[in-house]
Parts: C-alpha cells; sequence; structure tokens
C-alpha cells in the first residue's frame, strides 16, 4: 500500500487529524497534506516521529501490510439491533426459495462465480473443500470465530419454535453432541472479488449488506435476481458465513485478505436486549458514530489460516466458508443406508463430496468445455479433508466423463467440426433456429437471432437418451427435456440448442437474445418461460417466441436424426424379431363396420429399460367408429401372457386418446400412437423378453 492512502487509513481509524499529527511531530499541516496526496515522502527520522505518534514499530510503516493498533477496537461480532418499531423477522426469505442441499449451493455459487470470471481468455477456477472438524481442530476454530459471544444468540434462537430456530438446534446438537462440525469452502480465483466500498453499491455491498442486489454486468451473466447468495447462508445450519476476498481493484490501496463475516439468525432476545437477525464479524467502523457497525478489515496471514480461509494463491477472487454445512439429501441418503444396514450416518462428507460433483459435471460440463483454440470458460474440482488431512483425494470434475455425448457435440462446434447430417459415428451435426426477439415495450421487433442445434450419438455415461438441453451465454443448463416424436428405430442421441451468446458472438442479435432470455427465467434459472419481468418487460405474448424456437429446435433435431424408412428397419430387424402383433380376430358381427387393425409395429428398448412402442393402424372403410384400447404384454412360450402396464400413451396421427381408449378421426385410413411401458409392471427385463402388442375394442375383442 502507498505511504499516503496508508497513513491516511491510519490517521482516520485512529481518530487523529492531520494538524493533530503534525503538531505531535514538530511539522507544519502542510507537509502531512503532502505526504497523503503523494507530493512528498518523510524523511527516515520523521518516520521514526510518525511511528511513535501512532503507536506502532518501523516495521508496520515500512511494510505497510497491516493497520497499526492506534485506536482501534478488536475484531468482533456486532448484532443489528431490533427495529424501533417492534417488526420482527424470523429468518432470511432469499433463504427459502432453495432447497437447502450442495447440489443446490454448487448450481448457484457456481454460476455466480462464472459471472464474475475477469476479462480475458483464462477459465475461472473452483474449488469446493469440504472440512470436517473434531475434538481440538474443532475446539480451535471456535476460539478463532469468538464462539462465547455467539452462544448466547444461538440459544435464544434455538429455543424458538420455528422453521429457523429448529434449524439452528439441530446443528447445535450435532456439533455438541457428535463433537462434529463440517466446513464447505468455496474458492475461486480469477474472479472479481468483493470490489467496492462497505456499504455504497458494489460487489461486496450486494453480497455481504443486502438482499434481492444481483449487481451483475451484462446480459450474459446466469444470475439476474439477487438470490443465489442466499444458498450460502441456506446450506449453513448455524447460518454463517465467513468470507476472504483477493480484489481485482484496490479498496483503500490493497487487494489481498479483506475478511468479513455475516450471521443469519432470527429476531431473538439476549442478555435483555432484542436483536432484529443478522451480524457481522468485523472491526468496528471509526466513522460510524455511535453505532455499533462492523466492516471488513484487512486481515494477518495468521488469522486468516486460523479461520481455515487461506488461499492458494494471490490471483483475485473469494473464498466463502460455510460454517456447519449439511445437505439434506446426503442426509436422507443416510438415514436409509443406516435404517437398511444398522450403521449410524459416520460419512456425510463423502456422499457430500459425490453430490457436488455430479451437480458440478451436470450443470457446466458445457462452460467447463473448450476447443482446440479456447480455454474453457470454468475449471472446477472437489476435495475432502479431516481435521487437516485429505480423506477424498482431489477430483478434477471432466466434462468429458460426465456428459460424453455433449461435450463431443460442444467442441466439435467450438472447433467448427460439424456435419449437416450424421453419416458416420462420433459426428456432430448442426441446424439453425430462429428466435423472433420481440423489442421491448413499444419497440416493434428486437432482430431475428439465430440459435444452434448440435445433434451427436449418445452414448451410456449422458443418463437418458433422446434429449435435448438449453442455454444461452454462460454455458450452464438452463432447461432439458425429452424431444418428441422421434420415430422408432432411431439410434439413441443427444441435442444441445445454444442460444444469446452461447450461439457465437458472431450470431446476429445475439445481445438482444441474452437479455429476452434470461428476462425469461425464474430465481432458479431452470426453464424459460413466462415471468411477470418479461410481461412487464416486453408483452404478455412475449413467451409464445420461446415455445416457438422450442418446437422449431426439437423439428429441427428430428430432421437432423431421421433416417430412411428402409434402413431404419433393417437396423431393428432383430429388436423387430421380438415384437408380434397379437391375438385372434374377432368375429365381426352382421351390419357392422370392419375393425381396424394394427399394420405396422416398431420399437426399442429406452435406458430405463422400458419398451418404447410406435404402432401404426390400419382402418378399414368404417372402421374409424371403434374405440380401441391399445394393450401391452410379454410374448411367453406357454400359458397366458403377462399384461403390462402402460406409463405413457401419446396419439400421434389422426387419433386421439381419452382416459386410455383410441378414438380414431373421421375418414381416417391410417392412425399412428406411440407407448411407454411401464418398468414396474414387468415381471423380467425387456432385454430377455419379447412383446405383444394388442387392440382391444371398447367390448373386450381384439382388433
Amino acid at each position: 500500500m502507498d505511504f499516503g492512502p496508508w497513513l491516511a487509513r491510519q490517521l482516520s481509524q485512529s481518530r487523529m487529524s492531520q494538524a493533530e499529527l503534525a503538531q505531535r511531530i514538530g511539522l507544519t499541516r502542510a507537509a502531512v497534506s503532502a505526504w497523503i496526496t503523494g507530493r512528498a515522502t518523510p524523511r527516515t527520522e520523521t518516520i521514526n516521529k510518525i511511528a511513535e505518534a501512532l503507536g506502532t514499530d518501523l516495521g508496520t510503516i515500512h511494510t505497510r501490510t497491516a493497520d497499526t493498533l492506534a485506536g482501534l477496537r478488536p475484531v468482533g461480532w456486532y448484532h443489528r439491533p431490533a427495529y424501533a418499531d417492534g417488526g420482527r423477522d424470523f429468518g432470511n426469505a432469499a433463504a427459502f426459495a432453495f432447497e437447502a442441499d450442495v447440489g443446490t449451493l454448487a448450481r448457484e455459487a457456481t454460476q455466480n462465480s462464472l459471472d464474475e470470471r475477469l476479462p480475458g481468455p483464462e477459465p475461472v477456477r473452483v474449488r469446493y473443500t469440504l472440512h470436517e472438524l473434531t475434538g481440538e481442530a474443532l475446539a480451535r476454530f471456535r476460539e478463532a470465530i469468538h464462539w462465547d459471544e455467539l452462544l448466547p444468540h444461538y440459544e435464544a434462537a434455538a429455543s424458538q419454535d420455528q422453521k429457523v430456530g429448529r434449524v439452528v438446534a439441530a446443528g447445535l446438537r450435532e456439533m455438541y453432541e457428535r463433537d462434529r462440525l463440517v466446513l464447505l469452502r468455496v474458492d475461486d480465483y480469477n474472479a472479481s472479488g468483493l470490489t467496492g466500498d462497505d456499504y455504497e453499491t458494489g460487489r461486496f455491498a450486494a453480497v455481504v449488506r443486502r438482499q434481492l442486489d444481483s449487481h451483475k454486468s451484462g446480459y450474459a451473466a446466469g444470475g439476474s435476481y439477487g438470490l443465489g447468495k442466499a444458498t450460502l447462508w441456506a446450506t449453513s445450519r448455524l447460518g454463517l458465513v465467513l468470507m476472504n476476498s483477493t480484489l481485482s481493484e484496490p479498496h483503500e490501496g490493497r487487494t489481498e485478505r479483506r475478511l468479513i463475516g455475516r450471521l443469519d439468525l432470527p429476531w431473538r432476545e439476549v442478555d435483555d436486549a432484542a436483536w432484529a437477525g443478522p451480524a457481522w464479524f468485523g472491526r468496528p467502523d471509526p466513522d460510524a458514530g455511535e453505532e455499533e457497525v462492523a466492516r471488513s478489515w484487512w486481515a494477518d496471514e495468521e488469522t486468516v489460516e486460523k479461520l481455515h480461509l487461506g488461499r492458494e494463491s494471490d490471483d483475485p477472487g473469494t473464498s466463502f466458508l460455510i460454517v456447519g454445512a449439511h445437505d439434506v439429501a446426503s442426509l436422507a441418503d443416510g438415514e436409509a443406508d443406516a435404517e437398511r444396514d444398522g450403521t449410524e450416518d459416520d460419512d456425510s462428507v463423502h456422499r457430500m463430496h459425490r453430490r457436488l460433483v455430479d451437480a458440478l459435471g451436470r450443470n457446466f460440463w458445457a462452460a467447463m468445455t473448450g476447443g482446440a483454440s479456447r480455454l474453457p470458460l470454468l475449471e472446477a474440482s472437489v476435495r475432502t479433508l479431516r481435521n487437516g488431512t485429505e480423506i477424498v483425494k482431489e477430483e478434477r470434475v471432466d466434462p468429458r466423463v460426465t456428459q460424453p455425448s455433449r461435450t463431443r457435440a460442444l467442441q466439435a462446434f467450438l472447433d467448427g467440426t460439424t456435419v449437416q447430417r450424421l453419416t458416420e459415428s462420433g459426428q456432430v451435426a448442426m441446424a439453425k433456429v430462429p428466435l423472433k426477439v420481440p423489442g421491448p415495450a413499444g419497440v416493434r421487433s428486437g432482430g431475428a437471432h439465430e440459435a444452434v442445434v448440435l445433434v451427436t450419438a449418445a452414448e451410456d455415461a449422458d443418463g437418458k437418451p433422446n434429449r435435448m438441453v438449453m442455454m444461452r451465454g454462460n454455458r450452464m443448463t438452463v432447461k432439458q427435456g425429452w424431444v418428441p416424436n422421434i420415430p422408432l428405430g432411431t439410434d439413441p442421441f443427444q441435442a444441445v440448442l445454444l442460444a444469446g451468446h452461447a450461439a457465437g458472438d458472431e450470431a446476429p442479435f445475439a445481445a438482444e437474445a441474452e437479455a429476452f432470455l434470461r428476462t425469461s427465467e425464474p430465481p432458479e434459472h431452470d426453464k424459460w418461460g413466462q415471468t411477470e419481468e418479461l410481461r412487464l418487460k416486453y408483452s404478455p405474448s412475449a413467451y409464445r417466441r420461446i415455445a416457438t424456437l422450442t418446437r422449431d429446435a426439437n423439428s429441427a433435431v428430428r430432421d437432423l436424426v431421421a433416417v430412411p424408412k428402409e434402413q431404419r428397419r433393417s437396423g431393428s430387424r432383430r429388436l423387430r424379431k421380438k415384437l408380434a402383433v397379437g391375438g385372434k380376430k374377432a368375429a365381426r358381427p352382421a351390419g357392422t363396420s370392419a375393425l381396424p387393425t394394427l399394420d405396422d409395429l416398431d420399437a426399442l428398448i429406452g435406458a430405463d429399460g422400458a419398451w418404447c412402442v410406435t404402432a401404426e393402424v390400419k382402418v378399414p372403410v368404417g372402421g374409424d367408429s371403434w374405440p380401441l384400447v391399445p394393450v401391452a404384454k410379454l410374448d411367453v412360450r406357454s400359458g397366458a401372457r403377462p399384461v403390462l402396464g402402460w406409463s405413457e400413451l401419446i396419439a400421434v396421427h389422426n387419433c386421439e386418446l381419452i382416459d386410455g381408449v383410441l378414438h380414431l378421426a373421421a375418414g381416417a385410413r391410417r392412425a399412428t400412437f406411440r407407448g411407454v411401458t411401464d418398468v414396474s409392471t414387468h415381471p423380467v427385463r425387456a432385454q430377455l423378453s419379447g412383446l405383444v402388442v394388442e387392440l382391444r375394442t371398447s367390448k373386450g375383442a381384439t382388433a
């Protein structure tokens, strides 16, 4: 830190004026002013006098990496007094917008790190560290966070019969009865850090002081509501998060080890005083007058290590330490395991580790994918410690392992190696679909954007096949779903839709598409659809443009995976041997029309083991009056064929399904329907059986 800003900070903290310092060292006020403004520097003998006046040593003045202690009160906890009007808050409402699990935390916290990635080609590096403390290590940490000051507040909160109070009580029991505390640290590097003033608008105030303040720049950012940071506190049973930030822009002349802690508790009474809820762990602000206000402070390395907030490099970014981390899903898994095998849930950190890796791979595989000449946007890893010793080795999340097919598709797009049609294994086909971006309210049109659709063959590690994931600029998965009406016999595939800046900065109206799609996302950022902001900023019908984009994208996928009918039948010959049109023909009553018949049957066995069937019905003249019931049975050598249930029946062409009954369109000569069997009704695996499909009339006859 330069001498001038450092001296000005010491005078402010010790509440000493320039004139008073000048008087103590026997110089003029103008000389002190020249030092502070950088127009001059003091001589060696003068520096000795300044050190004496400030009550510090020469080393502190020469290095200027720490504050003098002159006039400073020690770091501690400062709680917000209760509202004067008697109002009471029994928790942070923003924290209830999300599930308290590490999967949600990974999605929200990593998205925030992506949004704060510094300009340039380098990725933002995110590391999750689970650290279980027990025994002496736990005792030392409690001493570092001034636990004795906090305990009365925790006990008062835990005694309240409301949701936050019960969560806090569970956290205290976990720590005292099992002598165990789980810390979860989220570090990011090559990110902005918590820049800005303690109170004025900026990144620091948005995270530490405010609610519903996103403070995101640019429409490519994933977040827009300012709710995601609440997952940090929601994941803590104790409502406590500590922060250590290395700044990309100096504040008060410094960049390293800016520390602050925030505690979120409900309203409570302690020592005959009422407290509103939040509290801050910091240095008392000398400019706050008589108010008990804490601000961030510049810590030394020893303090940082005691608080388990040490960073591995001086690259800009922030470390968030969640104290008393828990995971609802992991706890549920542990209880199920304990009930099954009679063991205690003593390894939840292992389950939390696996869930973090899974969530990062599932949501950010695209951000972690780079091309031949382009680095990825994100690198992520997870490690687990116990009392400082690594018990689960640091695991780098590899998108080629978690999502191999989709990663291959995106990499081909980034490298420019896509094709127009899939003809060989490993290829990636690309098509473009239009998104007519509406203009903001009062503007007729925002422009025609071209989104990108990618398709490639599916692999087992991808999960369920024949799905499309959709994303925009920051490449976090926003939504995904089945691609409907895929012809049976089509090879399993995975599809990706890239919109906005994800489709390439050269894509027309990419910025406008980013703004539109971002406005259509809810706080969870897990779908595109109607939102209040979309309605107000654009128009009540603007969301229909998204439905059109989805429909056109699905159509493009079907075109890319389409296979000539003869080739499709040849490729599925072995599977078709296991299919049959069943049932004996029922005698047609005199004077009635002929019964429809099953003319073609095609199927595949899905990833979940269900039969996925497409059936074509031939309808004779007058046969459209027959209501029909599709029935699936297992083909057996002897005895009655077991009937399978349908998990899904869909009318595709010239028909409709009402309560499981197929009604043919008037005058139709052919009709098509699709069905997926219910795996829970299979007595044997589909791979080990054949399938018979029948059409029964409403009176029980077989068509």
